[in-house]
Formats: structure tokens, C-alpha cells, sequence
């Protein structure tokens, strides 16, 4: 019996050499009206598409589990006598399933079909979290937001893989683009709406995963997908073979340095000590949140126009774009002596962002194989917990030597070594 990689073509040396060289092709196709593959002869934006905005949706599901819970831990922490510790068990539980189940709905995803892993995750989404509102105890209500971090693991994993799947060359960065918008807004909207039913106890903030419901019936109704491949005599271990050869390539790793790099100068300078700076300036805990929200706000305001600067940028040039940007912003944080001209560097940090990270996801989903694309993309996903976690150790060992400067003059290090880099990490397109 023949193997499965000796079945696909996909997986030839040829179609392997084509998949090293698609990276420089991105500007070719730019030329071109690309349409989305579903239906060719479109040429309207894709903001306008309802697959892509079904797509989102799903994607804000998922944010919203963490989102619109953060502001309700004071009441849980209070009603259940918790410590600060235990407290934390609360995100963490809904996290962990995330973390290791992305790569199983990956898999899942490219045996059995989008819609059949998507569908019934909303629905254990929307389930698990509404329940939490009745957990008489803590331990229930642990076990509950594990189940519903369950039905998130997909809503992680599947979003970017299906914008892969709808949408090929500029549109494919528009749409990446949109998504990363739609998410820098929710980051600022969430955190409200938790809030503001949380003001009238803190179980009522657990009715807002009912929408996933919503999401699910419009998803399984109205997202219509090019025709999808599925492996025959499926093997687990053939598969898993096989998305990791397609990792382990030259330029998947180059550009998944990259992604773990912007989220190390995220996490490691921006988000862990931009507040501490603004409270030895004397901020309130309301300017604080407003300053982390003008982040939020450029963020999404700046991937919203991804699909225009891209018309005439080619991915290289935005992302040294961006990491001059993220340079600039950590060189000039430690002259600020106020807490209106904080906004800056973290405004800075949102343009940054909105570029460097919807522009890198779309790279990789060009690079992406077809018939193991989810997976492919779940694996890639791991760079970012990764940058998520390196970042705040790079930046505690850096304040230890160097005190506060010392953390964002390193990463500002890190940002002009990795903008020095981008010419062997993303090659330029050659000349035909």
C-alpha cells in the first residue's frame, strides 16, 4: 500500500520548490486583479464579503472569552474568597486547552471539514460559558471555563486558515488585515461590555457567549468555501510528518522569527512595563486602561488600510516599515517625562503592530500547503505564545541589569537587529 505522501503531489520536490519560491511572487500578483477564489469574477472589496466577515466573527469569539472576563475577577475573587493566585486559575483554565488543542482542530479540520469542527465548538463555546454564571463553587467553575477554552481551541486555530482558504494574493493581505482590525477593536470594546454588566454582578457578564450561538447557525447557513481535499485512509502520523516538513522549510522559520520577535517587543516592553511607567508618572488606573486602549484603537485603525498600503508596498518594505516604527517608539520611552507624551510610543506601537502582524500571517498562509493548511497554520500559531512568553523574561532580565531604560534600549536592540536581518529573513522578488 502506497504511503500517503507518495498519493499527494502536493509533496513532490517540485511542488516543494514551488512552495519555497510563492514568497516571491507576492508582488507579481499584486499587478493582478486578484479576486477571491470562491468567486472569480468578484472584485469588490472583501470587508464587503460575508464569508470574510463570518470569518471574523468567529474570530472575536474567541477574544471575547478572555476579553469580557478580565473585569469580572474582582467579584469571583470576592464571592469565592480567592487569593490574587487563585484568581489567575481563571484565565489559565480557559488558556491551556487553547494552547494544546489548536493543532488537534487543525488536524481534525483537514480530515473531516471546516464546518464540522467549527460549528459544534460555538456551540460548546456559548454552552460551558453561559453555565459559568451558575457554578456554585470555584472548582465548578474552573471545570466549566476548561470546557468552554474546549470550544475555543478552534476559533484560535481555524479563522486564519479559512481567510487562506477564501482569498489568494492583495486580498488575501486585505482580508488578514480586516481580521486583525476587527481584533484590535474588540481589545478595546470587551473590556467595556465585561464591565458594564459586571456592575450588576458578575455572573450576567457570562450571557455574552450566547452570541457564539448566533455565530454558529450563520456560519453553517451562509460561509460558503472553495471545495476542500480531504486525505483518504487518513494517518495521523503521515499527516503530522507532513505538516512538519512544510514547517521546517528556510522561509516558514525565518518568518516565524519574525512573529516571535514582535511579540517579544510586545510583551517584553509594551504591555509588561509602559503601565509601571505611566504609574511612576503619577497615572490613574482609568489612564493607564486609556492608554493601553489608544494601542488597541491604531492597531485596528492600521490593519483596516493594510489592503491599500499593500497595493503599492511589497511585504518587506512594510515590515522594515514597522520595525522602524517599534525602534522608534522604544528609544524615545525612556525621555518621556509625562503622561500625555506616553501616547506616543504607544500609538507608535499600534501602527507598528497593525502592519508587522496581519502582513506576517499572510505570508505564512501563502506558504501554507493545501491539503494540510490548517494545521500548518495552528503549528505556525505556536510562535506567538512563544514571543507572548520569551518577551516578559527577556525584559525582567534587562530591567535587572539595567533598570527601566535598560528594557526598552534592548528591545530596541532586538528591533534594529531584526529590521537589519529582513533582507535574508524575506528576500527581495527577482527579476524574471
Amino acid at each position: 500500500m502506497k504511503s500517503l505522501s507518495d498519493r499527494q503531489p502536493a509533496h513532490s520536490e517540485e511542488n516543494q520548490s514551488k512552495h519555497e519560491t510563492v514568497i516571491l511572487t507576492i508582488q507579481n500578483l499584486r499587478k493582478m486583479e486578484m479576486p477571491n477564489k470562491l468567486n472569480p469574477a468578484s472584485t469588490k472589496p472583501v470587508y464587503q464579503d460575508v464569508n470574510l466577515l463570518i470569518v471574523v466573527s468567529v474570530t472575536l469569539m474567541e477574544i471575547l472569552g478572555t476579553m469580557s472576563v478580565n473585569p469580572v475577577l474582582p467579584g469571583i475573587a470576592r464571592e469565592f474568597e480567592l487569593s490574587p493566585q487563585q484568581i489567575g486559575w481563571v484565565t489559565t483554565a480557559f488558556v491551556v486547552p487553547i494552547a494544546i488543542g489548536g493543532i488537534i482542530c487543525g488536524v481534525l479540520s483537514d480530515r473531516f471539514g471546516r464546518k464540522t469542527i467549527l460549528v459544534p465548538s460555538l456551540f460548546l463555546f456559548a454552552i460551558a460559558g453561559v453555565a459559568c454564571a451558575f457554578a456554585p463553587n470555584f472548582q465548578i467553575l474552573l471545570a466549566l471555563r476548561f470546557l468552554q477554552g474546549v470550544g475555543a481551541a478552534s476559533l484560535e486555530a481555524l479563522p486564519l486558515t479559512l481567510i487562506c482558504d477564501l482569498y489568494t494574493g492583495k486580498q488575501l493581505t486585505a482580508a488578514m488585515g480586516f481580521n486583525a482590525s476587527a481584533i484590535g477593536l474588540s481589545l478595546a470594546v470587551y473590556p467595556l461590555l465585561g464591565g458594564g454588566l459586571a456592575s450588576m454582578g458578575w455572573r450576567n457578564a457570562f450571557a455574552l457567549p450566547l452570541i457564539a450561538v448566533l455565530v454558529g447557525i450563520w456560519l453553517w447557513k451562509s460561509l460558503r468555501l472553495p471545495e476542500q481535499k480531504h486525505y483518504e485512509n487518513f494517518n495521523f502520523w503521515v499527516y503530522l510528518r507532513d505538516v512538519w516538513s512544510s514547517i521546517r522549510r528556510g522561509r516558514v522559520i525565518k518568518l516565524l522569527f519574525i512573529v516571535v520577535a514582535l511579540f517579544v517587543l510586545l510583551f517584553g516592553a509594551y504591555l509588561t512595563y509602559i503601565p509601571t511607567v505611566a504609574d511612576s508618572l503619577g497615572a490613574s488606573e482609568i489612564e493607564i486602561g486609556i492608554l493601553l486602549a489608544s494601542m488597541a484603537v491604531f492597531f485596528a485603525l492600521t490593519s483596516s488600510q493594510l489592503g491599500f498600503l499593500a497595493r503599492s508596498l511589497s511585504e518587506q518594505t512594510l515590515i522594515k516599515i514597522s520595525f522602524s516604527i517599534y525602534t522608534l517608539a522604544l528609544v524615545i520611552t525612556p525621555a518621556i517625562d509625562s503622561i500625555g507624551l506616553l501616547f506616543i510610543p504607544s500609538i507608535l506601537f499600534g501602527i507598528a503592530h497593525g502592519i508587522v502582524y496581519p502582513t506576517t500571517q499572510a505570508l505564512l498562509a501563502e506558504l501554507a500547503p493545501n491539503h494540510n493548511r490548517a494545521g500548518f497554520m495552528a503549528v505556525a500559531a505556536i510562535a506567538i505564545p512563544l514571543g507572548q512568553a520569551i518577551g516578559p523574561v527577556l525584559g525582567g532580565l534587562a530591567f535587572s541589569a539595567w533598570e527601566m531604560r535598560g528594557v526598552f534600549y534592548a528591545g530596541a536592540f532586538l528591533a534594529i537587529a531584526t529590521l537589519g536581518s529582513l533582507r535574508y529573513l524575506i528576500p527581495r522578488t527577482k527579476k524574471a
